[in-house]
């Protein structure tokens, strides 16, 4: 084999040899991925097949310059060569490390990273340790990146021909070209796009795994996000399925009571590590990682059934405070986090209310600065404001200042402010790389994930912001809402279907009326915001996308959430998934290991399907026109 490849072949035969070592690093790439989150993927023949598909328009669009000048040019120097060897194994390792790198990514977002990335850490300045401490945990990846890039260069077949032939290759190579890139010869193959990957997915998240990582970042360059279907023909046929305009109440009893509004949003904190969420995991046995939570819960409002709306912290921000789901791309990282629009704090900030937004990481970190003020805000408490305050010694070394000395002065600062008041914090402990303050590791010490004991700390945190708060003059006139941003690490099989990945609680606390509930209902990031100002007995028109969920009856509460191209809608005891032209599967609530598609056999999946299609139309023609307020 050494010897073969030591001779020089014609360009076309080259091409053929290096461009198929390339087809091999891809698949590579994508077992790798498999491997690493092999408890929320599968692996089968139409992943294989689809990838192909997908790694042929990625690999076709990143060696498009190596190619073209392999073949064009008829006679290279060796040095010449040597230059377009090194092109195409740059290349090809940088698409190597992206795709490896995406792979652990992964866990934390459930399908592959778009351009959308860069405007969500393009204000972190801590990036440089994530990424060592990603290189140190995952050593082999590094290992494996190591020796297919040896393999790659050792195999490389090196080219030599006449200008004649080359320019016949170059004719037969165009067309070919373009049709890997579009996915397709015929008129009727449109490009390719993300999308397109659930044809070949038996799950939605299984699609990141038939797609590949430049072919995701290079598909969402400069690319409109949104697009309005022709679901229904007039907006008035639409508003009559569903509308986010929520009309005036004029009711003659109608009292608007001036409560304070505290909502925590826990970094990570998904309902799979809430004991009390989870009475019958385990067979009854499962005790979680949250004792103090669970003791809030015992005199809270909760739901059988909440969601998230989206799998990022950026994605959680506009769902909770501004009741706006997360839909093909988070929102603030798109054209229309231009448009005007209001949230939880702009809403009562108009009624006279005082409002603060909280979170411990460096100011402009993630956006949420300038989302908090964009939607009403009055304030910013940051990093720079607490270590003015408190010193630099609670830094936790990467993203923010730790969750219980941060928790207490958030409880402190709220006692300095004029009630009513409608304040938010963003907590960050529970966030990778996962780690907890050195005098609490023997306390909290390593679970089964490494997020567990972080879940451990952040609740002892919460615990001690509560016992703070209960000898404040405003706690007993305040409504507390507790949720997660999203979920995250999972060791149960329940939490890692495509819904159950979705799973974040939604604890409703009024020391007013703390007897403990469990609604038999469904709730979601987006119901938080007008649930509020129904308990406040807010009498105006606003808009919101989610619903009043203690004023619905069990059976009109519903969720949704976008997943990898498919949208997935609970209501009725169903989850319906559609992917934007037609039902996928329909699946009962209760089976939440998502084994037993019921496309077809469900009454109710006609009525979900125009439900759905109305809330999709309603979102997006709404996005595109500017029309959220």
């Amino acid at each position: 084999m050494k010897h073969l490849l030591s001779k020089p072949y014609a360009p076309i035969v080259s091409v053929i040899w290096n461009i198929l070592l390339v087809y091999v690093v891809y698949q590579i790439a994508r077992l790798a991925y498999f491997l690493e989150n092999t408890q929320l993927l599968h692996y089968n023949s139409d992943v294989f097949r689809g990838g192909l598909l997908f790694d042929t328009s990625a690999i076709v669009y990143t060696n498009a310059l190596y190619v073209v000048l392999l073949i064009a040019v008829s006679a290279f120097t060796l040095k010449g060569q040597k230059a377009l060897k090194w092109l195409y194994l740059i290349i090809n390792a940088l698409a190597l490390a992206i795709n490896l790198g995406d792979a652990v990514y992964f866990q934390y977002t459930m399908r592959r990273t778009t351009t959308t990335v860069f405007g969500e850490f393009s204000n972190e300045g801590n990036l440089g340790s994530i990424f060592g401490t990603e290189f140190i945990n995952h050593w082999y990846l590094v290992l494996l990146f190591a020796v297919v890039m040896m393999g790659l260069y050792k195999l490389y077949a090196m080219p030599r021909g006449k200008h004649a032939a080359n320019l016949a290759s170059l004719l037969l190579i165009v067309p070919l070209s373009i049709a890997g890139m579009r996915g397709g010869f015929t008129t009727a193959v449109r490009p390719i796009t993300i999308s397109n990957a659930n044809q070949y997915a038996q799950h939605p998240a299984d699609a990141a795994l038939v797609l590949n990582t430049p072919f995701s970042l290079i598909r969402t360059i400069g690319k409109s996000v949104f697009t309005v279907p022709n679901y229904y023909q007039s907006d008035a046929e639409m508003e009559a399925v569903y509308s986010p305009l929520h009309q005036a109440r004029l009711t003659r009893d109608s009292r608007f009571s001036r409560k304070n509004v505290v909502v925590l949003i826990i970094e990570s904190f998904g309902r799979e590590y809430i004991g009390a969420l989870n009475r019958d995991l385990e067979g009854g046995k499962y005790k979680g990682y949250t004792p103090c939570v669970d003791s809030l819960i015992a005199h809270s409002t909760t739901f059988r059934y909440s969601f998230c709306n989206g799998r990022k912290s950026i994605d959680g921000m506009p769902s909770i405070l501004s009741s706006i789901p997360m839909f093909v791309e988070p929102f603030f990282l798109t054209p229309a986090s231009m448009n005007d629009y209001t949230g939880l704090a702009g809403i009562l900030g108009n009624e006279g209310y005082q409002t603060a937004f909280f979170h411990g990481a460096q100011n402009g970190s993630m956006g949420f600065e300038a989302f908090a003020k964009k939607t009403g805000f009055q304030h910013y408490y940051g990093r720079t404001e607490y270590e003015a305050a408190r010193g630099t010694n609670d830094f936790d070394g990467t993203w923010a200042i730790w969750d219980e000395p941060f928790f207490l002065y958030y409880a402190e600062e709220m006692s300095k402010m004029q009630q009513p008041f409608m304040t938010a914090i963003f907590s960050a402990s529970s966030h990778h790389p996962f780690a907890i303050p050195e005098q609490y590791k023997a306390q909290f010490p390593e679970e089964h994930l490494p997020i567990q004991k972080c879940i451990r700390y952040t609740d002892m945190a919460l615990g001690k912001f509560f016992a703070t708060a209960r000898k404040q003059p405003w706690f007993a006139n305040t409504i507390f809402v507790l949720t997660s941003d999203h979920t995250n690490q999972s060791d149960h099989a329940e939490y890692q279907s495509d819904m159950g990945g979705f799973c974040s609680p939604i604890i409703i606390y009024d020391p007013s009326h703390a007897e403990g509930r469990m609604e038999e209902k469904i709730a979601q990031q987006i119901d938080i915001l007008p649930t509020i100002l129904g308990m406040l007995g807010y009498s105006k028109p606003y808009l919101a996308f989610g619903i009043d969920v203690l004023n619905t009856p069990a059976n009109d509460t519903w969720a949704v959430n976008y997943l990898n191209g498919i949208y997935q809608y609970a209501k009725y005891g169903y989850v319906l998934q559609f992917d934007g032209k037609q039902t996928k599967g329909v699946y009962q609530l209760t089976d939440r290991l998502m084994q037993h598609n019921l496309k077809g056999k469900v009454p109710q999946q006609a009525q979900m399907e125009r439900e759905l299609k109305a809330i999709i139309q309603q979102y997006m023609m709404r996005m595109t026109k500017n029309k959220l307020l």
